[in-house]
């Protein structure tokens, strides 16, 4: 390298800032892309600026930037990466659905009504849960199949619902109801009100 002062070969004062002394180094590297010679002058006069930064930091002269005391910090920082969020499981996300208030309350009234006819409505042998239970799960598939146009995947959702639904339905009738008073409801009437609650979350908040 000439004599050239290292401050002059990059075109900077001697009290520029440390970001001053890399957008001029950074200007320069672009600037003489591709021409070797240049580009080593450059590199050795901004090592030559870092070395006498570091020369009169030691003396009590100025403060130098941790960027450049400790530049192994910087390569540590850079080397980590936030921890991602933690993200629901791929199949799930292609299940959910984002429902709008339409989404949500159409099913919303006919369930409605199935539950309030299942409740008030006494047969013998059952036959208005059994009738019940069909328009639900129509209702079900139906809401399901308006969404992804996939009949398959609306009725196996919707078939899931209702075994899920009357299971549970029963198993928790046959535990609750004998410990509270809930008027002359049965445990088919509180299994087909659970299967509908159910089914509406999944025709709903599902797809």
């Amino acid at each position: 390298m000439s004599d050239q002062n290292p401050y002059e070969k990059l075109g900077v004062s001697e009290d520029a800032s440390f970001d001053e002394i890399q957008d001029a180094r950074n200007r320069q590297l672009e600037q003489y892309n591709g021409d070797a010679k240049n580009i080593e002058l450059i590199e050795i006069a901004y090592d030559a600026i870092l070395m006498d930064r570091l020369r009169m930091r030691q003396e009590g002269k100025i403060k130098v930037p941790e960027r450049i005391r400790f530049p192994e910090l910087r390569v540590e920082l850079a080397k980590e990466s936030p921890t991602p969020p933690t993200q629901s499981p791929a199949w799930l996300q292609g299940m959910r659905d984002q429902p709008s208030p339409t989404d949500i309350l159409s099913p919303g009234a006919w369930y409605l009504g199935l539950i309030t006819i299942s409740v008030l409505t006494q047969s013998p042998g059952g036959q208005v849960l059994q009738l019940a239970l069909v328009l639900g799960v129509g209702v079900s598939i139906y809401f399901l199949k308006r969404k992804e146009n996939k009949f398959g995947r609306a009725v196996l959702l919707t078939l899931v619902g209702l075994i899920v639904g009357l299971i549970t339905g029963g198993l928790i009738a046959n535990w609750l109801l004998p410990q509270i008073n809930l008027g002359q409801l049965t445990p088919d009437q509180f299994s087909t009100v659970f299967t509908f609650v159910l089914l509406w979350l999944i025709s709903s908040f599902l797809r």
